[in-house]
């Protein structure tokens, strides 16, 4: 959890008191009652002062954001009578700049522009920075950092698939290597990854990468490779066993 005030850094202290900002911002311009915040920042562990805990921490936040000489009434972070609200007035989000980006690319890509989608995935997709929300608690966050991950990868998948069409092999090839090293369970990725590499001459690597995934689906999910990933290992076989007629 990171913010800025122009160019500087600003200091959110503790990373409960992040999720507590977590929880707001993420929900912009949306009023979250006291319980629902509790539950969601602190979980089946309450704090022992209860709902008394969330002032403090709003205040500290409040000061934390706030401009020099500002007073805290003026804070992006309001009270209401149904509980807290993060304005979003002047203030630029990264989900909502992503939001933006994915409609950009899918608007390029209903126009028949795959360069230009290819772009703004690329954007997109440059807004993250390793694991969402990385460190912390509470199961707003974890839920937040499952959805964030879950779109990250279906942007990757989309912007692959645009990059094999414009014939950008070897750099799809190093983008979903990368990507497949960290999460190797993902089979899209892992098909897209073989049709990459087959477009390139590296059939070996790529039954290779369906060999890994085959195995460690076994071996932590007890299933066998999806549709998708079997027939990305059927194309490169058939391109092994009968180079001069391919697909």
């Amino acid at each position: 959890m990171r913010a800025w005030r122009g160019g500087t850094p600003l200091d959110l202290g503790p990373v409960r008191q992040q999720a507590l900002l977590a929880a707001l911002v993420l929900r912009p311009g949306v009023t979250v009652g006291p319980a629902e915040l509790l539950d969601g920042v602190w979980g089946l562990e309450p704090p022992g002062t209860g709902g008394r805990v969330l002032p403090v921490y709003v205040h500290r936040l409040r000061k934390c954001l706030r401009a020099p000489g500002e007073r805290t009434p003026d804070s992006v972070i309001g009270r209401t009578r149904g509980g807290y609200r993060f304005a979003v007035d002047g203030v630029r989000i990264d989900t909502a700049r992503l939001a933006e980006l994915a409609a950009d690319a899918t608007a390029a890509e209903e126009a028949d522009e795959p360069a230009a989608a290819v772009e703004s995935w690329s954007a997109a997709l440059g807004l993250f920075h390793g694991e969402p929300l990385s460190g912390l608690p509470g199961p707003f966050a974890e839920g937040q950092r499952l959805r964030l991950t879950e779109r990250r990868a279906a942007m990757l998948t989309r912007k692959a698939r645009l990059q094999l069409g414009l014939g950008r092999y070897a750099e799809t090839a190093d983008e979903l290597s990368a990507v497949l090293a960290v999460e190797p369970l993902r089979e899209p990725v892992g098909a897209l990854l073989m049709r990459a590499l087959q477009a390139t001459g590296r059939r070996a690597e790529a039954i290779a990468v369906y060999g890994r995934i085959r195995d460690r689906l076994a071996t932590d999910l007890g299933v066998e490779p999806g549709e998708e990933l079997r027939r990305a290992h059927r194309a490169v076989l058939d391109d092994v066993l009968h180079p001069d007629f391919p697909g």
